[in-house]
Order: C-alpha cells, then sequence, then structure tokens
C-alpha cells in the first residue's frame, strides 16, 4: 500500500532525526504526480506560509518562481526541466506546508529549521534549471 506524505514523514520522524542531502534527493526521487497536483491545490496556503513564517521569508520570491513553473510544466508550457528538478520542488514545498515534520512548526524560533534546510538543500539541486525557467519566463514576457 502507497503511503500518503504524511505517513511518510512520520515514518521518517520516528526512524532518522536527520535532515541531509541524501535524504532529500531519495525523498525527492519517490515524488509522484500527485504530489505535484498536491503542491498545486495548496498554493495559496503555500505562498502564505513562507511570506509570514519569519525564517522563510528570504524564499517567498523564490517560492513565487518555483510554484510558477510547476504550473508552467502541468499546463504544457513548459517542459524544458527534468522531472527531478520538479520532484525535489514538489518535495520541498510539501514538506514546507506539513505541520508535523521533524521540527514541529509551532516550536518558537526553531520550528521553521528543518524547512529552511530542505529548501536550502532543494535550491542547490535545482537552481541551474529555475535560473533557465526564468530566462525563458523572461523572454516569454518580451514577446
Amino acid at each position: 500500500m502507497k503511503k500518503n506524505f504524511k505517513e511518510k514523514f512520520m515514518l521518517f520522524n520516528k526512524k532518522n532525526k536527520k535532515i541531509d542531502e541524501d535524504y532529500v534527493r531519495e525523498e525527492a526521487s519517490k515524488t509522484s504526480q500527485e504530489d505535484l497536483d498536491q503542491v498545486i491545490g495548496h498554493e495559496e496556503e503555500i505562498e502564505d506560509k513562507i511570506q509570514h513564517s519569519g525564517m522563510l521569508e528570504k524564499y517567498a520570491e523564490l517560492g513565487k518562481l518555483m510554484l510558477s513553473m510547476l504550473k508552467d510544466y502541468k499546463r504544457g508550457i513548459y517542459k524544458n526541466v527534468p522531472w527531478f528538478t520538479i520532484a525535489s520542488i514538489v518535495f520541498a514545498l510539501l514538506y514546507v506546508i506539513n505541520p508535523l515534520d521533524l521540527i514541529p512548526d509551532f516550536i518558537p524560533g526553531l520550528g521553521y529549521i528543518d524547512d529552511l534546510s530542505v529548501l536550502s538543500i532543494g535550491m542547490r539541486f535545482i537552481e541551474t534549471d529555475l535560473h533557465n525557467y526564468l530566462d525563458w519566463k523572461l523572454e516569454e514576457a518580451d514577446e
């Protein structure tokens, strides 16, 4: 039986206490089309959490850009991107909106450290593809 996102994280929290590059890479590789749909369906919640969380605010514009890339990919407008990049974005954004992650978000001062870690690690994987998407988006706007 396939575990949903929340179940995966609860299982992770019980087994591990560490977020690193290998964990993000492994979990991103498990991302499905259904996960992509879930992120797009929670776009407002994701944007709100990133913009109003304090620690994640520096990712507000990047979050919008990542969501835009996901929507353009889903619509078939932008296909020049590997699935792993899409999966990494989806995984990172699902992690951000999951309140039951490694460090619960309600813990003042600490609750967003793991979210920040996942976003930072994910950015290392997707930086070039995100720049390429932004270039494409700017060219589209000029036409």
